[in-house]
């Protein structure tokens, strides 16, 4: 089972994960970090960029790599995953862009752009961390329900709720967020060494819920952290409201051994 750590804000879970990949990145220069996009992870980013600049981390070797990219969207597009990675993660870090990979969203080679991105992560040694967003849909990546929990870094069709919860940064404009999307399948996400989801707000709480206590179903592709070896899952009071058990999960977390990390 996923340990589950409710925090009061997203700062404080963000110092939770920077402190982790900060841990990474001393002992493994060259780790490699799973990406994602979205609001859930900004936090995380910022404090982050702040633990590389007050421990003096050489950065110069790590690797990454994004979940996701539309199809079709042009990457010099400020909503491009290209883009806001580059934004929010690259240029704060101070990451080499060369490092940094996302999925190619080219219409006309992305028939095999899937394989191609699974077997650039299988060279690059698999990915250390993995942090994750959630849909309220239970989407982790853009694995819509349904989507097979074996699934590789395919191309989907990105459900309409999926498209009006990201209109908010297409100026609310639902019409120009793209239809299709390539994306990281569960199967490949579920291949990293550690995963490690944010969920924040009481529009995430049925998700979380169905994540964290539900049964495994493709139906909340979030719920195949269930079977994961190292998950860990964050989140706020309002986002942990509907946990049946989150008072054990409190405990659990609050006599956690000092040894242990996240």
């Amino acid at each position: 089972m996923a340990e589950i750590i409710i925090t009061k804000d997203e700062d404080a879970a963000g110092e939770i994960y920077a402190k982790c990949v900060a841990d990474l990145i001393e002992n493994k220069p060259d780790a490699v970090l799973g990406l994602a996009t979205g609001s859930s992870p900004l936090a995380a980013y910022r404090h982050l960029a702040a633990q590389v600049k007050v421990r003096k981390l050489d950065v110069s070797q790590v690797r990454g790599f994004a979940l996701d990219e539309y199809a079709g969207l042009d990457p010099a597009h400020p909503q491009s995953y290209r883009s806001t990675i580059t934004r929010t993660v690259v240029e704060p870090l101070g990451l080499d862009p060369a490092k940094v990979h996302v999925p190619n969203g080219n219409l006309e080679t992305i028939k095999d752009a899937g394989h191609e991105y699974d077997a650039a992560i299988e060279a690059a040694g698999g990915v250390d961390v993995q942090i994750l967003g959630i849909g309220t849909d239970g989407h982790i990546g853009f694995n819509e329900p349904g989507s097979s929990l074996a699934s590789g870094t395919r191309i989907k069709t990105l459900a309409e709720q999926t498209r009006i919860d990201n209109a908010r940064f297409f100026d609310g404009d639902v019409n120009q967020v793209p239809t299709h999307c390539i994306t990281q399948g569960i199967g490949t996400i579920m291949k990293a060494r550690h995963l490690v989801l944010l969920a924040f707000g009481e529009g995430k709480a049925e998700a979380v819920r169905e994540t964290c206590e539900g049964g495994i179903s493709a139906f909340c592709p979030a719920s195949a952290l269930q079977l994961h070896p190292h998950a860990t899952i964050i989140v706020d009071e309002a986002a942990a409201s509907k946990l049946a058990h989150k008072d054990y999960y409190r405990y659990a977390y609050a006599h956690k051994p000092a040894w242990q990390q996240i």
